[in-house]
């Protein structure tokens, strides 16, 4: 299996042939190696409705005649854009893709789409992450949030093979919830992401992975582009 860091919180992973991606955002980011025509995945998976994670669903979906998966609420307004499949499902359920399931999880956040021209603001339902299971491994994507206990039930009940933590602050935890958050999910390896994208949410990942490993955890930085083999 490959796992595919594109920047900012965009994963992709590709099994057996198959592919999904996590909050596709490459147009907006200036630090993407990568662009949306270039994406070929099966399924588009959202864990809220903030522009930084979702600019690129829509076309991505009608480009691949992927899915989108999504709270119903961003799937219904995904329908609106124009995206023709969409699965709503909420924290708790788990939807069978395949060639991998995906548990949505709670995640503490907000989550709505900001329409300038109108003033007004698009409510976008509970922001989440993901578990997502395939070829007998454990990927969590724990979602734009902030650091809650419950991290720890997630760890104890899977045998996470690689978590993906945000670690830029500001919008999310910071790297020292995260090293917490990292100790509570225990997997066996921790990928760091929303960092460095916007000033407010500049880190230092290598500082990060290092103290993960005075932890005795396994952590690792990956640029933009750059994918690892579990």
């Amino acid at each position: 299996m490959q796992l595919i860091f594109h920047g900012h919180s965009t994963i992709q992973l590709n099994s057996n042939g198959k592919s999904l991606i996590v909050d596709p955002f490459l147009s907006g980011n200036q630090l993407a190696a990568v662009k949306p025509e270039d994406i070929k995945v099966d399924a588009v998976l959202l864990t809220h409705a903030h522009a930084d994670h979702i600019l690129d669903a829509a076309p991505i979906s009608k480009a691949n005649g992927a899915p989108v998966i999504a709270n119903p609420e961003l799937a219904t307004y995904l329908t609106w854009q124009g995206v023709e499949q969409t699965i709503g499902m909420n924290i708790g359920g788990t939807v069978d893709l395949g060639f991998a399931t995906a548990k949505m999880t709670h995640a503490f956040h907000s989550s709505g789409m900001i329409d300038e021209a109108n003033k007004t603001v698009v409510y976008g339902g509970m922001p989440a992450g993901f578990i997502i299971k395939a070829e007998g491994k454990t990927i969590v994507h724990a979602g734009d949030t902030g650091l809650f206990s419950d991290m720890k039930m997630i760890g104890d009940m899977n045998e996470i093979d690689v978590v993906f933590l945000p670690i830029g602050d500001h919008f999310t935890m910071g790297p020292e919830d995260a090293l917490q958050a990292a100790v509570w999910y225990n997997a066996k390896l921790v990928v760091p992401i929303h960092y460095d994208t916007f000033p407010p949410i500049k880190q230092d990942a290598d500082a990060f992975v290092n103290k993960l490993e005075a932890k005795g955890l396994k952590g690792k930085v990956l640029k933009p582009g750059e994918s690892i083999e579990i």
